[in-house]
């Protein structure tokens, strides 16, 4: 008898410790910068969702779409702190505290999706994971952003010969302003909040972003012109804070990296299906649409992997570069 009791005061115990017993739900505060109506959002969305359903309720996720946490740096600084348990922050940002996500973003470097997440995904993921968590943060999965086109409202661009003299917002990541210096704009740095009112008022000429950016935060009713550029490619990345992530049990862990994964999927297969069709719909919105010699917009890049270089470290470059090609 007392070996039975015994028995089942262990089952019970591992149980506990297996599911992480029967503690009151831990919700977790998950920050991002994109519109309700992008597939992000619905990508956070899928991922709450599965979460609580998997967990039985003992994790829950409250979402807090289109900056309103604040702008995307400081999101993701209340990330590291623990403020907010998870956030979605680009190469660019995570670049600040780890430089080896600075390489991600060299322009041109990659041939397509599907080039670049072999890269991001296997051996990029492997050499900066242990890094990223010294700085507090668990990276958990890449999701997906795009590759990004420039609009403007004064001239069709065709060439790098077109960008020159044109004031250019780029958000305050070295390679995007790099790349389009480079092409000869005058780059200004202007918080995503505010770039819709600052391309209205013309205080800027353009911008450059994803094409579902441009789309679902009606870029298009600001600006006249657009050039399918696809300078650089970047992509969010799900992260959570290590402060949380201690937290979890090893089985929640489990499903938080399987969750994230799968809702990173969704929304890259949704990006890629949704542009197939988003030209065509920013065109009927009224803009003027080009696709310029992307080998000429190429050919102006050296300046731009340069400096780069001196940020990111050019042993970074090399042994990034060295992964782009065995992916190729």
């Amino acid at each position: 008898m007392r070996f039975k009791t015994a028995a089942v005061g262990f089952i019970a115990l591992a149980f506990i410790l297996f599911w992480g017993g029967p503690t009151k739900a831990l919700e977790l505060k998950f920050g991002h910068y994109a519109a309700e109506t992008h597939p992000g959002h619905k990508a956070a969305v899928m991922f709450a969702d599965a979460v609580q359903k998997r967990t039985k309720g003992k994790i829950t996720t409250k979402i807090y779409p289109a900056n309103q946490l604040g702008s995307p740096p400081e999101v993701l600084e209340q990330n590291k702190l623990g403020v907010i348990d998870m956030s979605l922050p680009t190469q660019g940002a995570l670049d600040k505290y780890v430089k080896a996500f600075a390489v991600v973003m060299l322009p041109f470097a990659y041939d397509s999706y599907d080039h670049a997440y072999k890269v991001l995904d296997g051996p990029f993921m492997k050499w900066v994971a242990p890094t990223l968590k010294k700085e507090n943060l668990v990276f958990l999965s890449n999701w997906e952003w795009g590759f990004r086109n420039i609009t403007n409202n004064v001239r069709p661009v065709n060439s790098p010969e077109d960008v020159k003299g044109l004031k250019i917002r780029v958000p305050p990541e070295i390679q995007l302003q790099a790349a389009m210096e480079a092409c000869g704009a005058v780059v200004t740095k202007i918080a995503f909040p505010e770039l819709y009112m600052a391309l209205k008022q013309g205080v800027v000429d353009g911008q450059e972003n994803p094409l579902a950016v441009i789309y679902h935060f009606k870029i298009y009713e600001v600006q006249k012109y657009l050039a399918l550029t696809r300078h650089v490619y970047n992509s969010m990345v799900h992260v959570m804070s290590l402060k949380t992530w201690e937290k979890l049990t090893s089985q929640q862990q489990k499903i938080v990296r399987e969750e994230s994964k799968r809702a990173g999927n969704y929304f890259r297969k949704a990006i890629q299906d949704e542009e197939k069709d988003l030209v065509a719909k920013l065109k009927e919105k009224g803009m003027v649409v080009t696709t310029p010699d992307i080998s000429k917009f190429r050919s102006v890049m050296g300046p731009a992997y340069e400096r780069i270089g001196k940020y990111a470290g050019e042993d970074n470059v090399k042994k990034f570069m060295k992964m782009v090609e065995d992916a190729r």
